[in-house]
């Protein structure tokens, strides 16, 4: 039987990307609240003997991740063969070290949720700093697709003379890529956290590119004030105002207007979270990676 695609509330357009690339059946299913809160969930189309594919792209996730689980669940107590997740966006990589005492590392925590109700993840540039590969902290197999070819494809098509710059050390493994496949010059910059939204950005020396465009590359905008930091120093030295490129555009609260209002060109993202930046598509890949992860796996994994 050919796998049978789900789309959980939010992630329907996705969804349809994902059909066009993947040969499935796209399945239906009811979700909805309690009176109390609750989830209600009931799985529509047949999944006995099926491998079944859940797309949820992880931002609030704590406003997800329980009818996820729901409905993982339900389609394995009916029958199931396999349950796989595509999640686009991955959270709760930030805590990947105990910072304070206290603290727990809950990127561990939520890699054991998620491993233990699903039997393998696609996700798309997942917060890897102190992690190196996601299957240190995932039991189950994984595969992570780097959105930093179509980041350069796009590039290579809207941006003349581009010149990349990284806002601070851990943007470095995705703007050096990006820089790499459009083949221009890259630049990062330092960064000092002060707090969740206090950032500061060294100074930089742009008399090389005088001419080329900045293009500002990162892989996660939630407060944005990495990018907003990055956007001033670049005012500074007299470089025009710079695109600004987001793997992951989470935008918490105002940080989309934040960031518009902070003097940039264009603000542009790729579809691993609905925002109306998206402009770089990644179901692609990401089908493909779902589809060999499908056909590597031993049916009990």
């Amino acid at each position: 039987m050919i796998p049978i695609l789900f789309a959980m509330p939010g992630n329907e357009a996705f969804a349809m990307h994902l059909d066009r690339a993947i040969s499935c059946e796209v399945g239906q299913m009811e979700m909805r609240r309690f009176p109390d809160g609750e989830t209600y969930v009931r799985i529509l189309s047949p999944v006995h003997g099926r491998d079944v594919i859940f797309v949820c792209t992880l931002d609030r996730p704590d406003e997800k991740v329980m009818s996820l689980y729901l409905a993982a669940r339900t389609a394995c107590e009916l029958g199931a063969r396999r349950i796989g997740l595509i999640a686009p966006y991955l959270a709760y990589m930030r805590q990947d070290a105990r910072f304070k005492e206290g603290e727990g590392i809950t990127s561990a925590h939520f890699a054991s949720f998620l491993s233990d109700f699903c039997d393998w993840l696609v996700t798309v540039d997942p917060h890897l700093h102190r992690h190196n590969k996601l299957n240190e902290i995932y039991s189950i197999p994984t595969k992570v697709v780097h959105a930093a070819p179509a980041i350069g494809d796009w590039i290579a098509e809207h941006v003349e003379q581009p010149v990349i710059i990284g806002p601070d050390a851990e943007s470095e493994q995705w703007a050096s890529k990006v820089a790499q496949s459009v083949g221009c010059p890259c630049v990062i910059l330092d960064k000092t956290r002060r707090g969740d939204r206090e950032v500061e950005v060294s100074d930089l020396d742009a008399s090389a590119w005088k001419g080329g465009t900045p293009v500002l590359v990162d892989d996660i905008t939630s407060t944005a004030q990495t990018m907003i930091a990055a956007v001033r120093k670049l005012k500074e030295a007299g470089l025009p105002s710079p695109i600004c490129i987001t793997v992951h555009p989470v935008f918490a609260g105002t940080a989309y207007h934040d960031l518009s209002v902070a003097g940039v060109e264009k603000i542009v993202s790729c579809n691993t979270i609905v925002h109306p930046t998206n402009q770089i598509d990644v179901a692609e890949p990401i089908a493909v990676a779902a589809v060999e992860l499908m056909h590597i796996l031993p049916i009990n994994s």
